[in-house]
């Protein structure tokens, strides 16, 4: 059957201490999905952030983001105060993340809550361990050692020994109460019939406990700096292209294991998701690669990946899997001819139907194309919210929307929901929607703008967003076009 769903980061989630978490607001959304006659929920990468706060740039692959545990919960179990919580200064916009106030309050209130826990002889908490120890130490120690060495990245260390185990439980304390947490929400989802839909980039942060752990796995020197790194190439949308600054896999020597990093990191977000969208599929045909120092993505060149060898020893280690491959931007029949031997699904935005700088055949984002294996978006979290990208466009483009959507009368404001409709009628066997369009706002919810820094992944929803009203409009739309 088609279905549907709707794409909201935790992040975005309301609740009362700064940032959306596993609160019971979470579970409020889990209901309100159902209600609407949703099958997904979509949302974004749940790893620790590193500078600039990007879901996409993470201290671990494997952690989770302690900014998403409940203080709420933790309060319930008596290991934290709720007058000191709330009397916490998490900035004064309840709609906006306030990323600095946040890092400067959290993990003071973390610390009194793992104070106050009492992990001696906790069969859980060492159950916990013993199955994660693979990543779980070494992030543990790389968090202990990045605080020894005031915040600085880990090549810049002059402290390079662990000496202060409580730290270690703490953060080991930190990552038992994020996955206990989520893995209740989780539940919670699909027993309401709500999947997951993860989300995990393709590439790592430097500065992140899985180069410093493994450097070997990476393209770097001798003195452990990146010999080239990752970004994409000057095209419509960027005349410099993509720096993102990435150190690039050495993939002849995951190749010599088998891939088994990879097999592991796919494998762990498979306990953590029900379906899996990879970032950047292209890169695993081939990839862009920029000389270290470059100061643009003008430079670089496409290098060959390994590509369907790399999926196949995952699929002979994880048998079959769902997965959602990121192939938007410019795609070469290599990249097609991978994605069908590997069964993913691609995807389709709707607004790039319309955009006459994409190199790729606009006609390929008109819902009347869509294959059934794809997932249709009106946009992603890269792009501008459908209102607000409307009302910006010059007048002959708006005509091209319309005339498309055969709607020549619905006020620009309000063009949204037409335009929702029209990918809801598609042949894509899933549709994913941001919550953003369904509610008509405009550019203020934004979740990133690419090759900015300093105001993205802020946008909360009030507190009051879920209406009754919304959920009866999210509700007729899925059933009309058959999604339920």
């Amino acid at each position: 059957m088609r279905k549907a769903g709707i794409l909201l980061s935790i992040s975005s989630l309301p609740s009362k201490y700064g940032i959306g978490c596993f609160s019971k607001k979470a579970y409020e959304f889990v209901d309100f999905l159902r209600s609407a006659k949703q099958s997904y929920w979509q949302i974004l990468p749940l790893g620790p952030t590193s500078y600039g706060d990007s879901p996409y740039q993470s201290f671990s692959s494997f952690a989770g983001n302690p900014y998403f545990i409940s203080l709420e919960e933790l309060i319930d179990e008596g290991v934290l105060d709720k007058g000191v919580c709330d009397n916490t200064d998490f900035g004064i916009d309840e709609n906006r993340i306030d990323y600095a106030k946040l890092y400067q309050a959290r993990f003071g209130l973390l610390y009194m809550a793992y104070k106050n826990t009492n992990l001696t002889n906790n069969s859980e908490f060492a159950e916990f361990e013993k199955e994660n120890a693979f990543w779980l130490d070494d992030y543990a120690r790389f968090m202990t050692l990045k605080n020894a060495n005031n915040g600085k990245a880990w090549n810049e260390w002059t402290k390079t020994t662990v000496t202060d185990t409580n730290e270690i439980n703490f953060w080991k304390f930190i990552q038992y109460k994020f996955f206990k947490q989520w893995y209740k929400l989780k539940k919670y989802a699909n027993e309401n019939g709500i999947s997951i839909i993860g989300d995990i980039p393709i590439y790592v942060s430097y500065d992140s406990v899985d180069v410093w752990q493994n450097p070997e796995l990476f393209d770097l020197d001798s003195d452990g700096h990146p010999v080239n790194v990752a970004g994409c190439p000057p095209d419509g949308f960027s005349a410099t292209g993509q720096l993102w600054g990435n150190p690039l896999y050495n993939w002849e020597e995951h190749k010599k294991d088998n891939y088994k990093w990879w097999v592991k990191r796919i494998g762990y977000a498979f306990k953590m998701y029900d379906v899996l969208r990879i970032d950047h599929f292209r890169g695993f045909c081939e990839f862009y690669s920029i000389p270290y120092g470059e100061r643009t993505a003008e430079n670089g060149q496409w290098i060959e990946a390994p590509g369907s060898e790399l999926f196949r020893f995952i699929r002979q280690e994880l048998g079959e899997q769902d997965i959602i491959a990121e192939d938007l931007g410019f795609i070469t029949d290599s990249v097609r001819k991978l994605l069908n031997e590997c069964g993913f699904a691609g995807m389709k935005v709707f607004e790039f139907a319309f955009d006459s700088r994409d190199d790729n055949g606009s006609d390929t984002y008109l819902p009347h194309n869509y294959p059934r294996n794809c997932v249709a978006y009106t946009e992603t979290h890269d792009n501008e919210p459908v209102s607000s990208w409307f009302s910006g466009l010059p007048q002959n483009e708006k005509k091209l929307v319309r005339g498309y959507l055969c709607d020549y009368y619905t006020p620009d404001k309000e063009i949204v929901i037409p335009f929702i409709s029209r990918i809801m009628q598609s042949n894509a066997k899933l549709c994913i929607i941001p919550l953003q369009d369904y509610m008509q706002e405009g550019s203020d919810s934004r979740i990133n703008t690419p090759q900015t820094v300093g105001d993205n992944w802020r946008w909360r929803i009030r507190r009051d967003s879920l209406t009754p009203e919304l959920c009866q409009l999210i509700r007729s739309i899925t059933k009309r076009y058959g999604r339920c």
